[in-house]
């Protein structure tokens, strides 16, 4: 049932995933930079922490701000302390993540001219974190576009 509720979160992003002629374009013509896989664990462990940092104070006005423009469109702070309540309840510490590289299940990939998809785990025990998140590029930077996270128990991630 949590699981349900992030893919319905995820599945309202990719809605929201621009066509060539929808919302701001701020490097028309220029080429994306290629994030090194350092630079990926670091844009990762940015959204964890963001996302612990809303968790843990109750304010997710900051992790809704700093999200590409779509994001702040489809996603009040209210919408995003509900969609992620289930791991405040379930006192999931995502700040654990920092002290893991993620665990790639699929190769990143763009999925439009300007949207970065990465798909993985961190392996953290006894709960691990499974993550879908999208990224824009926005102002020079990538910004959230979509997240989807998952927890898994050890037996989840051993057995599958």
């Amino acid at each position: 049932m949590m699981f349900g509720r992030l893919l319905l979160l995820v599945s309202m992003m990719m809605l929201a995933v621009p066509s060539q002629a929808q919302g701001p374009r701020t490097t028309p013509n220029v080429a994306l930079p290629t994030p090194d896989p350092l630079t990926l664990s670091r844009i990762l462990w940015g959204t964890m922490v963001s996302i612990h940092d809303a968790n843990t104070s109750g304010n997710y006005s900051v992790l809704r701000d700093t999200g590409a423009t779509n994001f702040q469109i489809q996603n009040s702070a209210a919408q995003l302390a509900e969609t992620f309540r289930y791991l405040r309840e379930q006192q999931i510490d995502l700040s654990n993540t920092l002290l893991l590289a993620p665990e790639f299940t699929q190769p990143p990939q763009m999925v439009a001219a300007d949207v970065l998809r990465l798909q993985g785990v961190f392996g953290l025990r006894p709960v691990a974190i499974q993550f879908d998140i999208h990224y824009q590029w926005q102002a020079n930077r990538w910004k959230v576009l979509a997240i989807g996270l998952q927890p898994l128990t050890l037996q989840n991630v051993q057995g599958g």
